[in-house]
């Protein structure tokens, strides 16, 4: 099970959706797309997007900090109680 987001220094819907994450105790891995342009060019072709962030939940894309698609996805997974 893996969670990855795509995100950015300068973006602060980045930072809301990381520190939600961290606040619910579930473990990502975190991209910045401003320096890693590899990692921008697979966000661009998971979700058609150049906007961050994106979050990838196991195949699951999801755009922007949409927290009940979030909690619903993460409950899903069982990566969230």
């Amino acid at each position: 099970m893996s969670v990855k987001v795509y995100s950015t220094n300068a973006c602060p819907f980045c930072v809301m959706v990381k520190d939600w994450l961290k606040d619910k105790k579930v473990v990502f891995e975190e991209f910045n797309v401003g320096v890693d342009q590899q990692k921008a060019q697979e966000m661009i072709d998971k979700s058609g997007q150049m906007g961050v962030p994106v979050i990838d939940i196991s195949g699951n894309i999801i755009i922007g900090f949409d927290k009940p698609k979030l909690e619903k996805i993460l409950k899903e997974k069982g990566l969230l109680k």
